[in-house]
């Protein structure tokens, strides 16, 4: 299938070009070491996320602080995902990719898979953000409806009662549900932008997975006399907490009723161009602090990794300024949220897309 054809605007193009050219330069004024604080993290945060793990074994006579081990090792997730594996896939901690291939690696071994994932975020959500049957991150999965243009049907109808249910397994889908399917069901959007999975990965994926849970549930009840309900309770509860923390985080950027979910005409064309598409698929949150900045690798400016995604977000704090500043001058639509605003949108679109709020503007 042909991919999506982002509209050809040569004032735009041209406008790219001057920004980046703004940005180039801001960045080139700051040190030049920036980066180091990320390869420390590369070390110090799988040191936590296994610390936590080793750390709740030696205590599983006390249930509670085992299972405290295992919430916090769920959040530790997190933490490796937002300020390691994300800058990984984009080659931004290391300047060898070896060694960013093997940071990204981490995430075969806190249940997900690292292969699957960069071809999602670099070929499918990068490339068409907010584009229905072209980026995963909005794939729908049956229970809830994220694009407004499709019509809700059955259960779809109420998922803005519900959803609060749903969100808590969001990760208990991407590691048994998610992965599996993306490999093994040639109905998968990520086969329309990766084609043919080598057998390999197939194989280490499944490897990976079987050694994923050996560790977690397995050990502590065979080397370590943890109870089998006590291993179950406490992983599954480290997933819920995971889960929520990253959902929480995922969830303000994209999928809002600001935010377009543009539509392919009848040729797969885009209705904007490149520089156009990013700004209206794409949100920042107002909160910047140092907290935001170095614990939760800046996730709060979005716009940024989009359109510049070969800085770290070392930097994003610097590239968001020119590009508030650049948007105000080229009237561009750049958005920016607090961060319960945001996810307070985000229940807005649930229950326009219930309500199939849509379809009666359209008529």
């Amino acid at each position: 299938m042909e991919k999506p054809i982002y509209q050809k605007n040569p004032d735009d193009a041209k406008m790219f070009n001057e920004l980046r050219k703004r940005v180039n330069q801001r960045v080139e004024k700051l040190p030049r070491n920036r980066d180091v604080y990320i390869q420390i993290k590369a070390i110090f945060l799988p040191l936590v996320y296994f610390g936590l793990y080793v750390f709740a074994l030696l205590n599983a006579d006390q249930s509670w602080v085992y299972i405290s081990g295992f919430v916090l090792m769920g959040i530790s997730l997190v933490l490796i995902y937002l300020n390691l594996i994300h800058e990984a896939a984009h080659n931004n901690i290391f300047k060898n990719k070896k060694l960013n291939s093997l940071v990204l690696q981490i995430f075969d071994f806190v249940g997900a898979n690292s292969y699957i994932w960069k071809k999602r975020h670099i070929a499918a959500h990068h490339a068409y953000p907010n584009v229905d049957g072209w980026d995963t991150d909005i794939e729908q999965s049956g229970l809830l409806l994220i694009v407004p243009w499709i019509k809700a049907k059955g259960i779809q109808k109420y998922q803005h009662l519900f959803f609060f249910l749903v969100y808590p397994l969001y990760l208990f889908n991407w590691m048994f549900i998610r992965d599996f399917r993306d490999f093994f069901d040639n109905e998968r959007v990520i086969l329309k932008t990766q084609g043919k999975i080598p057998v390999s990965e197939k194989i280490k994926m499944i490897c990976f997975k079987l050694f994923y849970f050996f560790y977690q549930i397995a050990v502590p009840v065979l080397f370590f006399k943890v109870s089998l309900s006590l291993a179950l309770g406490a992983w599954f509860l480290q997933i819920i907490a995971a889960s929520i923390f990253a959902l929480f985080v995922l969830l303000p950027l994209h999928p809002l009723p600001d935010n377009a979910f543009p539509k392919l005409d009848e040729k797969n064309g885009l209705p904007f161009s490149w520089i156009r598409h990013q700004l209206e698929v794409t949100n920042d949150l107002k909160e910047n602090n140092w907290f935001v900045r170095n614990v939760l690798g800046n996730f709060n400016f979005h716009v940024a990794h989009h359109l510049f995604p070969n800085y770290s977000y070392m930097y994003y704090n610097e590239i968001t300024e020119e590009i508030e500043q650049f948007a105000k001058e080229n009237n561009l639509g750049y958005k920016r949220f607090p961060i319960f605003t945001a996810l307070g949108k985000h229940v807005d679109l649930l229950k326009q897309n219930a309500n199939n709020a849509y379809f009666i503007l359209e008529e």
